[in-house]
């Protein structure tokens, strides 16, 4: 993202705070106010941009002045465009936390500093990995609204046929469930996956491992660390192992006809996955597209014992952009949609996301699911982790993609030169977008 001029945030600062200060006596609710008109845009479609609208319809039944217009379908590159041009919403909302360095550093989404100490929000009733991904360098322009958290599904009535009676816990374990589940085809193709190590299918990605073998992107002095981590080593091993027990065009062969991942032919709701690394929504996506599997959810395997029960979490963030007229009573929704409990639980109950405040996950409101308690459990637990927040978004984490999907192909080369390689590419990249003293 092009950087923003330094003044924009000062400007931005002092708006919010302006405002921040008027909305400490609360938002107008009398019906002779004067009528407000707000935009909030927002990245869900179809049945979960309804289930959203219905939670913003209980700020507009709660002020009566107000009626909030909501616009779906929006990506960052959308939002990003917004600003450029100054034509910007009052409230933004963006599922991925990537781009929060670039936003909080150029000013493009404003400092939400003043107007939380000015309304006395205590930023400790939400969890520590939540705090961490809607700041950058101490400024927070972003709240969380709704976490994203990785878990394990499996297919309980496949595991009955194997003789499995519970999800592994180690990746010792995932291999040999893996093997022992894998049915193949009379041409030797695949029939059922026990597990899809292949990195780019579905929600396979390397930042949802990362935790899982307790590796660090980076070193204490704020280096990439991927060579000198001997965690990463382990992981890619131990990836590529799979991968190679499967054989390389077998996959490819199984993903191109394992069914869209958004639809009822997704491969672990049509029975072709035994086990499948998943967010906490495929929840919801079961019980309207798959109602009959027989299926269950833990933890991730872990690499050691005291990392099992935590895993990979990111989530949506919501903020306000530069530009944004109605600064005061854009904050005053946005404070609403991310700490009134009954507004998170109730879009929790939507769409299946987890609700980001520490109340909310305890809220009697929330629909009772074992399956969803699952990534409630994962979300709070302490060694819970989410990947770094920098200046250049998600490029470094294209970067080490790009790499590890030659390397499970076999066309990596050596795996610890390879490594050397990403790590200076990600320091230089890093160092280029923060520019001198960053």
């Amino acid at each position: 993202m092009k950087r923003i001029a330094a003044a924009a945030v000062v400007l931005g600062a002092f708006a919010l705070a302006a405002g921040a200060a008027q909305s400490s006596k609360g938002a107008p609710t009398s019906a002779k106010a004067e009528p407000v008109n707000l935009t909030i845009w927002a990245p869900w479609t179809a049945r979960e941009l309804n289930e959203f609208k219905k939670v913003v319809g209980m700020y507009d039944k709660a002020h009566p002045n107000v009626t909030v217009k909501v616009v779906g379908n929006i990506s960052d590159d959308k939002i990003t465009a917004a600003i450029r041009s100054g034509k910007v919403p009052d409230v933004v909302i963006s599922w991925s936390s990537d781009n929060v360095g670039a936003y909080c550093g150029s000013g493009a989404w404003q400092d939400l500093g003043p107007a939380i100490k000015s309304s006395g929000i205590d930023m400790n009733q939400f969890p520590a990995t939540t705090r961490y991904y809607t700041q950058y360098k101490g400024k927070r322009c972003a709240l969380p609204l709704l976490a994203d958290v990785r878990g394990l599904y499996y297919n309980k009535k496949l595991f009955r046929e194997a003789g499995l009676t519970r999800p592994p816990k180690t990746f010792a374990e995932l291999t040999t469930y893996a093997k022992k589940l894998t049915k193949k085809n009379p041409d030797g193709s695949l029939k059922v996956v026990g597990f899809n190590p292949f990195i780019g299918f579905y929600q396979n990605a390397v930042t949802a491992l990362v935790p899982l073998f307790g590796a660090k992107w980076v070193d204490s002095k704020g280096n990439s660390s991927l060579a000198t981590d001997p965690a990463w080593a382990k992981m890619l091993r131990w990836q590529k192992g799979l991968v190679d027990f499967y054989g390389h065009k077998n996959l490819v062969k199984f993903n191109a006809g394992a069914g869209d991942e958004w639809s009822a032919s997704n491969a672990f709701e049509s029975g072709k996955l035994a086990m499948h690394l998943d967010g906490e929504w495929r929840v919801s996506f079961i019980a309207n597209e798959a109602k009959g599997l027989d299926y269950g959810t833990a933890p991730m395997p872990t690499d050691k014992p005291d990392l099992y029960g935590s895993g990979y979490i990111t989530g949506t963030i919501i903020g306000i952009p530069k530009g944004a007229k109605n600064v005061q009573h854009a904050w005053l929704l946005t404070r609403y949609l991310t700490t009134n409990s009954t507004a998170l639980a109730t879009f929790s109950n939507g769409i299946r996301n987890v609700p980001t405040t520490k109340a909310s996950l305890k809220s009697k409101i929330l629909k009772p699911d074992k399956n969803f308690d699952t990534f409630l459990n994962i979300f709070a637990h302490p060694k819970s982790a989410t990947h770094p927040i920098t200046a250049v978004g998600a490029a470094y984490q294209e970067l080490t993609t790009s790499w590890v999907t030659k390397w499970q192909s076999g066309k990596g080369g050596d795996l610890m030169s390879g490594l050397k390689k990403l790590d200076k590419q990600i320091d230089a990249q890093r160092k280029q977008a923060e520019g001198p003293g960053g």
